[in-house]
């Protein structure tokens, strides 16, 4: 009954939550392992996610432009505001929101697998016997590795997916080249790139706290990690998307 309780009460997770990040920052026993783990964890999530950002990414700036110029079909706004707008819909929202988003499902899903695996074989009981200080070792290397390659992710999926709106538009004959690169151009605000990198290093630590505090805390046989996992993404997206919304709401106000 009080485990059944504390599934849904939320307060108590977030207590939790709040007790395990205190923990998983503190100082590290060799700093040697830290390192070597972290390196491991940008690997994996770098250039492991890179095939998939890149293919969503494409698809993203592609799809923009083809739908902006059947808008503007027949109207007075210049067409060549189709390339300021794939620009701005990139950096602005769909680079960070939705490669964050598909990243959780990702990377997310595999972190809450890996530590809820080493829950149920006993491994953090094993390693916290042995003095180790198994939160920080396990979470600090993942969200220092997400926060420094994530907003390198969603730069680069910014630049394909604004060469994803080039090649569906100027090839088709939707738009010129020369107009094209002049909505590249126009109306440029450097905060905006600004605003990408805050919303990419938020979205990264909540899709990777959240995603090991599930994994963390497993209990049970291969059924709960199944659940955990599938929780780690379900509440990544949810908190992403809120996030999303306030710092949308926090900086253009």
């Amino acid at each position: 009954m009080e485990e059944t309780l504390a599934r849904y009460n939320y307060v108590y997770h977030f207590g939790r939550y709040l007790g395990m990040m205190r923990q998983a920052i503190g100082r590290p026993e060799k700093f040697a392992m830290y390192w070597k783990e972290t390196m491991r964890q940008m690997n994996d999530i770098g250039v492991g996610s890179l095939i998939i950002v890149c293919l969503i990414s494409v698809f993203i700036g592609a799809v923009a432009a083809i739908q902006f110029a059947y808008q503007l079909d027949g109207q007075l706004v210049p067409m060549y505001y189709i390339g300021y707008i794939v620009r701005d819909l990139a950096l602005i929202e769909l680079s960070p929101t939705i490669t964050c988003l598909v990243l959780a499902g990702k990377v997310g899903s595999n972190m809450a697998a890996e530590i809820g695996g080493m829950r149920q074989k006993e491994h953090i009981d094993a390693m916290e016997i042995m003095g180790v200080n198994t939160a920080s070792y396990l979470i600090m290397p993942k969200v220092v590795a997400a926060i420094f390659v994530i907003p390198l992710l969603v730069t680069f999926s910014a630049f394909v997916a604004v060469l994803g709106g080039y090649l569906a538009s100027v090839p088709t004959g939707l738009i010129t080249d020369d107009d094209y690169i002049r909505g590249l151009r126009s109306f440029f605000v450097p905060y905006n790139v600004f605003m990408m990198y805050v919303k990419s290093v938020v979205f990264a630590y909540i899709l990777t706290t959240v995603s090991c505090y599930q994994g963390y805390f497993v209990k049970g046989g291969s059924i709960e990690l199944g659940q955990a996992s599938t929780r780690a993404v379900v509440f990544s997206d949810i908190l992403i998307l809120l996030a999303d919304y306030l710092i949308a709401l926090l900086m253009t106000s």
